[in-house]
């Protein structure tokens, strides 16, 4: 069984930076692409950035020039640097990885971590 756990979260003020790490275990062939979800209260959930297993990257016109993706595929973990925190950051974040498990792949999610960004 594959297993993505988040950590990072946590409260900041504006202007202030997090750095979210998303860390896969389990047994599995290889991991495809990653990215990072979040979900403000009362929204939908809304992707954020996402990363090919080669590194080509993806962002949310939202976070474009204060968030930054990144991976260490030899730790299977995903990362999100963010800069320059916003109260409308303020959402649970949540990791999701395409995961190749003999021959198949499936998607799997990690549980959430709470970032808030106090004005």
């Amino acid at each position: 069984q594959v297993k993505l756990v988040e950590s990072g979260g946590g409260l900041m003020q504006a202007g202030g930076s997090l750095r979210l790490s998303c860390a896969a275990s389990g047994r599995f062939f290889s991991i495809n692409a990653m990215g990072w979800y979040r979900q403000a209260p009362g929204k939908q959930r809304e992707l954020v950035a996402d990363i090919s297993s080669g590194g080509t990257t993806n962002y949310a016109d939202s976070v474009k020039g204060r968030f930054t993706i990144s991976r260490d595929n030899a730790k299977n973990t995903m990362y999100l640097q963010m800069n320059s925190l916003k109260p409308e950051d303020t959402a649970v974040y949540s990791c999701n990885a395409n995961v190749r498990v003999v021959g198949l792949s499936y998607n799997y999610w990690g549980q959430g971590t709470q970032v808030t960004v106090s004005s």
